[in-house]
């Protein structure tokens, strides 16, 4: 006997394996409670199924609550400077001789009150403090998940630390879908200015801040940021690592894909479900649920998001089925709820199966 559905096909006394590779759903749930809901919704609905949860980042916010069980590694912590100067307790993971860094411990936008959002007064300290803590544990190789900063800096906050500068003999690997360019009309100004609490004063002033110190830059190390992708990761954070550290810059998913071994898990799936707070064409520009699409093989892979637009680009990518979490009559204030989240995220995954 065979039982037919839209998208896969069950045999009777076969066991079916099913992949959660979810993103978090931002400012609601993280990755890791995404794919235990997401696997519980199966194991309710299809207690015989094979579910295995592979939670994940593009290198934002989350990279470490990804990676650190993932891999096994150790998580430390280290006071440090938050972007307006107060001391905060930041985590990062050392893998060996490997630091997993997320910036936006040290200089994320979470943070700070919406009063202190002030980019032009924010700075990246606290990031050249982390890195120097990890240095201390013996870390050479160091992967930096480059996302959800509140700073506009160039970078200059974290070049400003006493010893700073020891680093340049250890290996640095940007994780970074971000193509911004350092200066211009996709820069880190006039982009993410707005984002992190400029006014179009502002802008301007952090602009005009931004192309002095590509030029110092370009005149005291022969390297023009300005237009290099990337670079303007972060408020700029990226450009200064290009420059003073000689970083590489990756895809931030598919380097967590190779790390936790997605590609294996994939092969020998049925169905892969990912997700994301919202989905809509941006997520076809190197976020999560595109990664896993693009790295999935022949296997179909459904898209369960928080809020999903743009329906018909996302299924000519690929995606199929399709499911919006939250009923568009619920206010966001309530949706955010995490208990509400969930309790939608379990329906709509059920509604798959």
């Amino acid at each position: 006997m065979v039982i037919l559905c839209r998208f896969f096909t069950i045999f009777v006394g076969s066991v079916m394996k099913i992949v959660v590779a979810p993103d978090s759903f931002k400012e609601c749930l993280p990755a890791g409670r995404v794919a235990a809901v997401m696997a519980a919704a199966i194991a309710e609905k299809q207690p015989r199924a094979r579910v295995q949860a592979i939670p994940l980042s593009d290198g934002g916010e989350g990279l470490l609550d990804v990676l650190a069980p993932a891999l096994d590694a150790r998580l430390h912590t280290a006071t440090v400077k938050n972007p307006v100067g107060k001391p905060v307790r930041a985590r990062f993971a050392v893998w060996g001789r490997t630091a997993i860094i997320e910036v936006a411990q040290a200089c994320g936008l979470s943070l700070l009150t919406p009063e202190e959002r002030r980019p032009l007064e924010t700075d990246t300290r606290g990031v050249g403090e982390l890195l120097l803590a990890a240095r201390r544990l013996g870390c050479r190789h160091f992967l930096v998940g480059l996302g959800g900063s509140a700073t506009c800096d160039g970078g200059m906050g974290m070049l400003s630390v006493p010893g700073i500068h020891q680093l340049k003999d250890s290996r640095f690997e940007l994780l970074c879908d971000v193509d911004a360019p350092f200066i211009g009309p996709r820069g880190a100004a006039r982009v993410f200015g707005p984002q992190k609490g400029a006014s179009p004063s502002d802008v301007e002033l952090l602009e005009d801040r931004m192309l002095r110190l590509a030029e110092k830059w370009r005149q005291e190390n022969g390297m023009d940021v300005a237009d290099i992708p990337g670079a303007g990761a972060a408020g700029g954070l990226g450009g200064a690592f290009l420059v003073h550290f000689g970083a590489s810059r990756l895809s931030g998913i598919r380097k967590v894909l190779d790390l936790v071994h997605f590609r294996e898990a994939a092969g020998e799936a049925d169905l892969i479900i990912t997700g994301e707070g919202r989905s809509d064409a941006q997520t076809l520009l190197g976020k999560v649920p595109f990664g896993v699409l693009q790295n999935a093989g022949k296997v179909p892979v459904a898209l369960v998001s928080g809020r999903v637009d743009d329906r018909e680009i996302l299924e000519r990518a690929g995606f199929g089925p399709i499911r919006e979490v939250t009923p568009r009559e619920i206010p966001l204030e309530e949706a955010l709820l995490p208990e509400t989240a969930e309790t939608l995220l379990f329906r709509a995954v059920q509604s798959l199966l």
